[in-house]
């Protein structure tokens, strides 16, 4: 199987792992005479900031992800509602691949493809499973 139809069916595995666990509400509450904190970026601004219009693959409640196609190449771009639902996908995140990760989303693609990304997108790139002490994080 090649690693695109592998990203699809993860992706697919990704909103099924969402929609079927308990995640806590992970809304924002804005303190007294504070501003609240930014609205974390939807699947279709992640897109656009690298000059794509995603693909929708799975649109849920708890998790949105998207497919993208750019001359940078191809990447699934994936949101979550809550802190608790990113964690629970990185948990079942598949360790072949590299991540990029930010505030409450993900872009999973190859290592070229991820480095163009993350020049626009920001975020840190796992390049190992995260579940392990030899983790290796590039801010």
């Amino acid at each position: 199987m090649t690693t695109l139809p592998r990203l699809a069916a993860f992706a697919l595995l990704a909103g099924l792992v969402a929609g079927c666990s308990s995640g806590s509400g992970g809304g924002y509450v804005a303190a007294a005479g504070q501003q609240g904190a930014a609205a974390p970026l939807t699947v279709e601004q992640l897109a656009a900031k690298v000059g794509c219009k995603p693909k929708m693959q799975v649109d849920a409640a708890e998790i949105r992800t998207g497919f993208c196609k750019t001359p940078d190449g191809e990447f699934f771009v994936t949101t979550f509602k809550s802190q608790a639902g990113k964690d629970a996908w990185m948990d079942a995140a598949p360790e072949y691949n590299p991540h990029l990760v930010g505030k409450l989303w993900t872009v999973l693609s190859s290592r070229k493809v991820l480095d163009l990304l993350k020049e626009r997108l920001g975020g840190d790139l796992h390049l190992t499973d995260h579940r392990t002490k030899k983790m290796q994080t590039i801010g």
